[in-house]
């Protein structure tokens, strides 16, 4: 905690040392088109460098070996092939038609690698001509003759094979490794190929060799059956070669005759994972990434007289701080401007937004679900546009925005009377969003849609404690961690300042501080942005390797809460021309927040799904 805020002076301290050695300046344009005289910088130099942001990132190409008791896996195979051999084409497809039987073990060294032993009983049927040395295997009455205007007829042997297979999954070599307990590569496509050994029943020592070698190449696609892959439904292409004695001639006639035949088939099987679920997994490889900050601003100096320099007050620093709150799995990084000129804005939304942000297309198809007693899953909902929070609202008699209003939640009741009242005032039927088992009551990305809650109450906004707003400060300064010389302003203060305090966010803005912070942006000098995404550590996912998948979740949040308030920021006309050098994403801390409560709802909860965000300026 010595260094939490490091890097906040060292940016205060390189402006000193330039206001130092170069007190008059004046400035032509904030941010572009300098002409360099004095530079405001961090050393360039390796042993001055600055370490913004330390990441620990999963390697999905990088796994750590397994030891040898796990990974095993057993397998049985059904299905059907045809035998091509020296007079397969003879007679019809369906006398070169026989099933197959196959079961095996496996183990899987790493997620793109196994070894696999396997057994397959079987037949061969086809045809064979009379007078060959295989004969005594053929069966039946003269079917016809051969090209060579030989007569043939059927034949039928039995066998069976030992093979050692390794196989290589495809999806993972080309793709990576998706993790334990993860959606992706639900389908998965392999390739198997080894040897065997063939034993034929019934040979007799006139007729040939009772073993033989074989060769396997197999196509395989797997498709598992839950998230855990703990069992998969196979389908194989399957070519067996090897030396066949069956159709063989030994000269009594004067024709070619090829030694090796084929089994080519199509099996499909069932594949089970043995041991506990959380062993069958992978710990992968992490790699720690440092982000480093060479900032360089060049400021033009302009000549003035000396009685001029020693009239020049000092420059003044300060520090100036703001939070913006979230809902739980909500990012904004989802809100894409899909309706036209009118973008469903994340930051909007949270000033001012209502419910999901999301109506029903047809009333008609609500009003008939409803008289009818059914659920409205499945009816189509549509975005609303989000109104910027600067104006009055026509929709007015109702909670608007996350954390505006104390004890005032942003979820509306489903209620089929209150439904029915709202839609009576606005013309049409607020909508919830569904991910097939829950119904959500606020807006949330698309990306953490299915990810289950640990109590249904924590699908819909049941407590408010108006943290966004400029009531809420007294709060965040007893529970958050802010530096005592920063000043602390609300994100509905912030937000008044870079649209206008009017309408419907001047009730929760504080014109004052307002009118503090837009004269910061218009006449100060922007040294840095710092910009901190923060998440919970709640997570309810409990299969094998469960932390990391938190950590993955939770991450993903935090940096894109983060990401969502810069690009608001750059917005406004006084910021859009700041260098992205100036902004500094991550934390010193990490990005996620032990909270151990199970309620997302919770004070603890709300004050760790939020941005802090620092901007260090300079007033002349």
């Amino acid at each position: 905690m010595k260094n939490k805020h490091f890097l906040s002076r060292v940016a205060l301290l390189l402006a000193l040392g330039f206001s130092a050695a170069a007190p008059a300046w004046a400035q032509l344009d904030k941010y572009k088109d300098y002409r360099e005289v004095y530079r405001d910088t961090v050393d360039a130099a390796p042993q001055s460098r600055i370490f913004v942001q330390q990441d620990t990132v999963i390697n999905p190409n990088q796994v750590v070996m397994n030891s040898f008791g796990r990974n095993w896996f057993v397998y049985g195979t059904a299905g059907a092939h045809t035998y091509i051999g020296d007079f397969s084409r003879d007679g019809a497809f369906s006398g070169t038609v026989s099933p197959d039987f196959g079961v095996g073990i496996g183990k899987w060294f790493v997620p793109g690698l196994a070894l696999k032993l396997e057994f397959i009983h079987s037949s061969t049927r086809g045809y064979t001509e009379f007078m060959n040395a295989a004969e005594g295997y053929g069966y039946g009455p003269a079917l016809g003759t051969t090209p060579a205007g030989n007569p043939y007829r059927r034949m039928k042997t039995r066998w069976w094979d030992l093979n050692g297979l390794v196989s290589l999954n495809l999806t993972r070599l080309f793709h990576g490794y998706e993790g334990y307990g993860n959606t992706r590569h639900m389908g998965q496509w392999m390739v198997n190929a080894g040897i065997g050994a063939v034993h034929h029943l019934g040979f007799e020592d006139d007729y040939g060799s009772d073993n033989e070698w074989s060769g396997h190449l197999e196509l395989q696609y797997s498709r598992f059956l839950n998230r855990n892959k703990r069992a998969s439904i196979d389908l194989k292409v399957r070519d067996i070669i090897y030396q066949t004695n069956t159709d063989y001639h030994y000269g009594y006639q004067d024709v070619a005759a090829r030694k090796f035949g084929q089994n080519l088939g199509l099996d499909i099987g069932f594949t089970f994972y043995l041991g506990k679920q959380r062993n069958n997994g992978w710990k992968q490889g992490t790699a720690t990434v440092y982000r480093q900050d060479y900032r360089e601003r060049e400021i033009q100096v302009v000549k003035v007289k000396e009685q001029e320099v020693e009239r020049k007050k000092p420059a003044r620093h300060g520090t100036l701080t703001f939070y913006v709150f979230y809902p739980n799995n909500y990012s904004g990084r989802n809100d894409a401007p899909i309706i036209a000129d009118a973008p469903v804005n994340a930051l909007d939304y949270l000033a001012g937004g209502i419910f999901t942000q999301k109506q029903y297309e047809s009333n008609e198809a609500v009003l008939a679900r409803i008289a009818g007693g059914a659920s409205l899953n499945g009816l189509k909902a549509i975005d609303l546009p989000t109104e910027a929070a600067n104006q009055d609202f026509a929709i007015d008699f109702i909670p608007r925005g996350y954390e505006m209003l104390q004890d005032t939640p942003i979820s509306l009741s489903l209620a089929p009377g209150d439904m029915q009242y709202f839609q009576e005032k606005t013309g049409f039927f607020y909508a919830p969003i569904y991910d097939g088992l829950n119904v959500w009551q606020y807006r949330i990305d698309d990306a953490t849609l299915r990810q289950q809650l640990l109590s249904g109450q924590n699908y819909k906004e049941t407590n408010s404690y108006g943290l966004n707003a400029h009531s809420g400060l007294d709060t965040i300064r007893q529970y958050m961690d802010v530096d005592g010389s920063d000043e602390l302003v609300s994100f509905a203060d912030v937000y008044a300042a870079l649209k206008s305090n009017e309408g419907y966010i001047a009730r929760f803005a504080d014109a004052a501080t307002v009118d503090r912070i837009r004269e910061i942006l218009d006449r100060g000098i922007v040294l840095l942005i710092q910009v901190e995404g923060l998440a919970t550590s709640q997570d309810n996912y409990s299969g094998n390797d469960a932390r990391r998948v938190g950590i993955e979740r939770n991450t993903a949040l935090s940096q894109n809460r983060a990401n969502t308030v810069i690009n608001w920021l750059k917005q406004d006309a006084s910021l859009e021309n700041v260098s992205s050098q100036i902004y500094l994403v991550g934390s010193m801390n990490g990005g996620i927040r032990t909270v151990t409560d199970k309620s997302t709802r919770g004070l603890n909860a709300k004050l760790n799904r939020s941005v802090k965000v620092r901007i260090q300026y300079m007033m002349d």
